[in-house]
């Protein structure tokens, strides 16, 4: 068997691990069969989320869900052609929500943040992308002084991970720091040391040209089957066989039909969400703003502006339904009056999500040579550093930083 590593999937993830392994030694060659950043690494928010320290599945959130699929302009949707199919996960969400189970996923991905924004502060310097980086910060939004009051809880939260923070409580506050917004927003909170990425596509694209120029090798390859070998692990496709000492999968959305060709079962899901791309000079946004109530967020791409966000529970083969990115495209020409929304590019991604918020990031059950790197669900650009430096640890045989077993594949 030959010594190379095999990374099956060329998003964000992918590309970050592969940049790791590739500093710790390994020959590395990525596989995947659109190419680099061909999925949802390309049209995402561009933030790196580190203040996001609390898992989505919370104590009481599934007595909100009824309310959010009954609202047509709500946060969460489930089309009823999958609603069967997602039965399962949701189950498995309202059990990781239970206080008990809260704990532990809080403690797990709150770790996970705090190593990856260690992990990106090396890894800019390393490729150079400080210039496809913005440090404005982040501007949380609340309508009212009852769901201000209701969010101090997680900003205390925060404040206990040593996230820095100010908060706003009134129109003229939040007016001086952002410009043009509805005054219908009485309270904020902001988050200084929020980063973003002027594009997400452009920010993987940069980390793979330095993976190349370090003799890194990126193929586009039709993956069919893994098969465990005495030494390695044998990666079938569509157009022969590719031997390697390590196979790591971080397919995204993708990954668990993979993981299925080794007879092991992980119960990942998509969560759908839209954007609409606006051009250079839509509105003079001076940070990314998240609308807290309404489950979107408005971020600078390009110099333009990116409204997107929302959960459509409907996996990877109903087509889209556009009319999710029409809605919050609407709501915030409402809360950002003088937004030009002409001219608008529609996108939609498949976010990887398992039920518990946390990804999995771990060997196999089925083979030690086989490394899990999925299931980051909106937080794969924030915690890529991070996972690619559990990765690499693995690889090498070598204790993690953090304790691997909340990620592990055996929790399902």
């Amino acid at each position: 068997m030959t010594s190379q590593v095999v990374v099956i999937g060329a998003g964000v993830i992918g590309i970050t691990t592969a940049l790791e392994l590739q500093r710790r030694g390994h020959s590395v060659l990525v596989l995947d069969r659109k190419g680099i950043a061909a999925e949802t690494s390309a049209g995402n928010a561009g933030a790196f989320a580190f203040s996001e320290v609390e898992p989505l599945a919370t104590p009481g959130i599934m007595r909100k869900a009824p309310n959010w699929l009954l609202d047509p302009l709500g946060p969460l949707s489930i089309p009823p052609a999958h609603a069967l199919k997602i039965v399962p996960w949701m189950y498995r969400f309202w059990r990781a929500s239970r206080p008990d189970r809260y704990e532990n996923l809080l403690g797990a991905q709150a770790s996970l943040m705090a190593l990856s924004k260690t992990a990106l502060d090396q890894l800019i310097p390393n490729v150079d992308a400080e210039h496809l980086l913005q440090r404005d910060g982040q501007m949380q939004l609340y309508e009212s002084e009852a769901e201000y009051r209701a969010s101090l809880p997680t900003w205390k939260l925060r404040g206990e991970h040593g996230i820095e923070f100010e908060l706003l409580e009134s129109p003229a506050a939040i007016a001086e720091m952002q410009p043009g917004l509805s005054p219908r927003f009485t309270h904020a909170g902001f988050t200084p040391n929020w980063l973003n990425t002027v594009d997400p596509k452009r920010w993987v694209e940069h980390l793979a040209d330095v993976f190349q120029g370090r003799v890194g090798r990126i193929e586009r390859k039709d993956i069919r089957i893994l098969s465990p070998q005495e030494n390695g692990v044998r990666v079938a496709c569509a157009d022969g066989t590719i031997d390697a000492a390590k196979v790591v999968i971080a397919a995204g959305a993708w990954s668990h039909h993979i993981v299925q060709t080794l007879g092991d079962r992980i119960p990942l899901e998509t969560e759908r969400g839209y954007n609409t791309t606006l051009q250079e000079g839509a509105f003079d946004l001076r940070m990314h703003l998240t609308f807290s109530r309404h489950g979107f967020v408005a971020s600078k791409i390009n110099g333009g502006v990116r409204v997107g966000g929302a959960v459509e529970l409907g996996g990877l083969t109903l087509p889209p339904n556009y009319k999710r990115a029409d809605i919050l495209l609407e709501k915030a020409a409402a809360f950002l009056p003088g937004l030009k929304t002409e001219g608008g590019t529609q996108w939609m991604g498949y976010r990887p999500s398992l039920p518990d918020s946390i990804p999995v990031i771990g060997p196999s059950r089925k083979s030690a040579d086989v490394v899990y790197a999925f299931g980051h669900g909106h937080l794969g650009l924030t915690q890529s550093a991070g996972t690619a430096e559990l990765v690499g640890a693995l690889v090498d045989g070598q204790d993690p930083p953090i304790s691997l077993s909340p990620y592990a594949a055996t929790r399902f």
